[in-house]
């Protein structure tokens, strides 16, 4: 077998050079703007409020923005903070096939490396192309079994950093080769910290990104790692996965096609295993109009990863919530919506959600489990008081590749996350620099 690893680093490096077509570039500023609506309203809450109390004296000086605080420091620094954000609020972007949040480690450490070093904005494109078209592809050669113990955001988001980082940094293809191998060494981040209490799975993209940054800088100034570190019997997937890689997946149509044209861009702020039933009740709701207080049950039949993560028929906290499809259905049900302020404190304890709440419940099928995580589907049934049963069988996500958010869409989902913390005029400027600007985005200022 040809070297994967070295393929991978070879496909970033491509990247250093060859044409972006316009496709490509739209992509990647669509991906930018989406990076930037849901940091933004995660700079006000823990643990990224925390951190950056906590780390003050490790900011450092340099020219990477701070978005938290909007100040200056190292670019590791930063793109610590600015990834835990990120991932805070659950609107961040995903590889549906891969079950991957790419942009969150990744654009959080390409854009500080590129205000530290003062990149141009094409430099900065190309990087995040190039770290996206690594860690995505990985995704495939690990998944879906690496997610039984692993959060790949926290574990390949650490790869497509590196890349990312080594590519602003001038790397060569064996540079970037070593970026990898050293990257898989720093590369962690476990379930538990995912779906149990507490505020890790935050923390996860952003010691990606802070890791990937040193995986990075080390190999674009000569620092080796061992090429075979991806795909050896004792090597990273290896050790990660059920299996050495389904390689010919990973790198199937390298040159052809790049994963940042084929994201999901989160059309709801919570867990992407909630989507299909969401998008499901809609739809139930549009070809046979019932009101909320005729509903007797709810039972929602997903994959694997919907009902192992997202049953939790009584969530304490915001961030359980977003991870629970009983409380995801009912507010979306009575509030019209699962977005920002469905996770308000006044909202997590409204009594009609709690008990419509009660009405839902969710298992496992084990034929949609098998489509997982190129399909993600629901099925849904759901009895009314008048004793009509409803069934919905819902194929498809919004804002899938398969049903893409419109740029309308994007713009409007970018000012509604955006204007949670800055003020109209500043929104309105951000989104023209990030869509249609010639420059790295810098300052942003919180109003």
């Amino acid at each position: 077998m040809n070297n994967p690893l070295i393929k991978l680093a070879d496909s970033a490096a491509q990247w250093q050079h060859t044409e972006i077509s316009p496709q490509v570039e739209w992509a990647t500023r669509r991906a930018l703007l989406d990076w930037f609506a849901t940091t933004l309203p995660g700079c006000v809450l823990a643990p990224a409020t925390l951190l950056t109390e906590a780390l003050q004296s490790g900011r450092g000086q340099g020219n990477a923005v701070c978005y938290v605080d909007g100040t200056l420091g190292s670019a590791r620094y930063a793109a610590l903070i600015n990834a835990t954000a990120s991932h805070t609020v659950e609107f961040d972007d995903i590889f549906k096939d891969g079950g991957y949040h790419p942009g969150s480690p990744t654009i959080a450490a390409a854009l500080a490396i590129a205000q530290q070093d003062g990149a141009s904005l094409n430099q900065l494109h190309r990087a995040i192309i190039g770290g996206y078209e690594v860690g995505c592809r990985l995704t495939l050669a690990i998944q879906p079994s690496h997610y039984s113990y692993w959060h790949t955001t926290a574990t390949v988001g650490t790869i497509g950093a590196a890349v990312s980082t080594a590519m602003l940094k001038h790397a060569s293809a064996s540079e970037i080769a070593h970026a990898i191998a050293l990257a898989s060494s720093f590369a962690g981040g476990h379930q538990q910290n995912l779906q149990g209490d507490g505020m890790a799975k935050a923390m996860h993209p952003g010691h990606a990104a802070d890791a990937g940054i040193l995986a990075g800088l080390a190999a674009a100034n000569g620092v080796t790692g061992s090429l075979d570190s991806l795909h050896a019997s004792n090597g990273w997937v290896a050790a990660t996965s059920d299996s050495t890689g389904a390689w010919a997946a990973a790198l199937d149509g390298i040159g052809n096609w790049t994963p940042i044209t084929q994201m999901t861009i989160k059309n709801h702020g919570c867990c992407g295993h909630i989507f299909p039933a969401l998008d499901g009740l809609k739809n139930m709701q549009l070809n046979t109009p019932f009101a909320v207080e005729d509903i007797v049950a709810i039972h929602v039949d997903g994959y694997n990863a919907t009902f192992k993560m997202c049953d939790r028929p009584n969530p304490r906290s915001a961030q359980e919530a977003r991870f629970s499809i009983q409380y995801c259905l009912a507010a979306q049900l009575i509030l019209g919506g699962v977005r920002l302020s469905a996770f308000s404190q006044e909202n997590l304890g409204r009594s009609d959600i709690r008990e419509l709440m009660k009405a839902i419940t969710v298992s496992e099928d084990v034929e949609l489990t098998r489509g997982y995580p190129q399909k993600r589907t629901a099925s849904i049934k759901m009895e009314l008081a008048s004793g009509e049963n409803i069934h919905h069988f819902q194929a498809t996500r919004k804002g899938d590749p398969e049903d893409p958010l419109t740029d309308d869409e994007l713009i409007w989902k970018f000012n509604e996350l955006a204007s949670s913390v800055l003020a109209p005029k500043v929104v309105k400027d951000c989104q023209k620099l990030i869509l249609y600007g010639t420059s790295v985005p810098t300052f942003l200022p919180l109003s």
